[in-house]
C-alpha cells in the first residue's frame, strides 16, 4: 500500500537529495559528472565573501519577514473573522488574490507602485523623507522593499490559515468568559491565543522555510543589487551552476541551504513545542 508513495518519494527527493550531496564533492559542470575534490567547493565557499554577504541578507530578510507577516496574518485574521455573510467572503477573496498571482505579475506592480518618476507610492516616501527615492537601487531600501512586496504578497495565505484556527474555537468559551466579565484583551489573552498558538506554529515554520528559499523576488526585482545588498543564497546557486557552469559549486551552496533550513526548522518546531506545553 505504501510502495506508490516511496518510489514517487525516492524519485522526486530522494534522489535528488543525494545527488545534491554526491556533486557538491566534485569539479562536475553543470550538466556531467566530474571528478573528486572532496571538500574543495566547500573550502571555496567559505573564502568567498559573497558567500557570506548571501548568507546574512538571506538571514536578514528573514527577519523582515517572517514574524511581521505572521502578525499581519492573525491580525488580519481577528478582524476579517467578525464579519459575516458576503462581506467576509469578499473581503477573503480581496485579501487571497495576490497570493494567486504569478510572481513576475507581482514585482511588475510593485515596480510601478514604486517607481521613482510616476509611482503613487512615492508621495508616502517624499512625504517621510523629503524626496523621491529609488527604492530598488537604494542599499538600504532594497531588502525592506523586497520584503515588503513578499508580505503583500503571501499574507492571503496566512490570513486563510489564522481563518480555519479562530473559526475552530468554540464560541460558548467566548460567551462564558464573558458573562464572567472578561474583557476582550482578555478573552483573547486566555482563549484565542493559547488556542491559536498550534496554527501560529504551523504559519510560523512554513514562513520561515519559504523566505529562506528566496530567489524570484530578488531576482526581478534588484538582481541581488544594489552593490550585493540583497544578494541571497538561492542566487549563489543560480549564479554558481547556471552562469558560471559550476554544478558542483553551485551543489555545495545547496547543500548548506539545506542544511540551514533543516537545522533551523527543527530548532524552531522544539522551542514552539516547549511553548506549547
Amino acid at each position: 500500500m505504501i510502495a506508490p508513495f516511496l518510489i514517487a518519494y525516492a524519485i522526486v527527493f530522494a534522489y535528488p537529495v543525494y545527488k545534491m550531496f554526491a556533486l557538491s564533492f566534485t569539479d562536475a559542470p553543470l550538466v556531467g559528472e566530474g571528478k573528486w575534490v572532496g571538500f574543495d567547493n566547500y573550502v571555496r565557499l567559505f573564502h568567498q565573501k559573497l558567500f557570506y554577504t548571501s548568507v546574512w541578507n538571506t538571514g536578514y530578510f528573514v527577519v523582515l519577514t517572517v514574524i511581521p507577516n505572521t502578525l499581519i496574518g492573525l491580525g488580519l485574521a481577528l478582524m476579517v473573522v467578525r464579519l459575516k455573510g458576503w462581506m467576509q467572503s469578499l473581503v477573503l477573496v480581496l485579501f487571497f488574490i495576490p497570493y494567486i498571482l504569478p510572481v513576475s505579475v507581482v514585482t511588475q506592480i510593485w515596480k510601478w507602485v514604486l517607481d521613482q518618476q510616476f509611482g503613487i507610492a512615492q508621495f508616502i516616501i517624499e512625504a517621510f523623507t523629503g524626496s523621491r527615492i529609488s527604492v530598488f537601487r537604494d542599499p538600504i531600501w532594497a531588502m525592506p522593499m523586497v520584503a515588503l512586496v513578499t508580505v503583500w504578497w503571501t499574507n492571503g495565505f496566512n490570513l486563510l490559515l489564522f481563518i480555519a484556527g479562530l473559526r475552530n474555537i468554540p464560541h460558548d468559551y467566548y460567551e462564558a468568559a464573558m458573562l464572567d466579565g472578561a474583557t476582550r484583551w482578555q478573552c483573547f489573552k486566555r482563549i484565542t491565543w493559547p488556542l491559536i498558538w498550534p496554527v501560529t506554529a504551523l504559519v510560523l515554520t512554513l514562513q520561515l522555510i519559504l523566505q529562506l528559499k528566496i530567489f524570484d523576488q530578488v531576482y526581478l526585482l534588484t538582481e541581488g543589487g544594489p552593490f550585493n545588498s540583497t544578494y541571497v543564497l538561492l542566487q549563489l546557486v543560480y549564479r554558481e551552476a547556471f552562469r558560471s557552469n559550476h554544478g558542483g559549486l553551485g551543489s555545495a551552496v545547496a547543500v548548506i541551504l539545506f542544511v540551514i533550513i533543516v537545522v533551523v526548522s527543527v530548532l524552531q518546531y522544539q522551542l514552539l513545542r516547549v511553548r506549547e506545553r
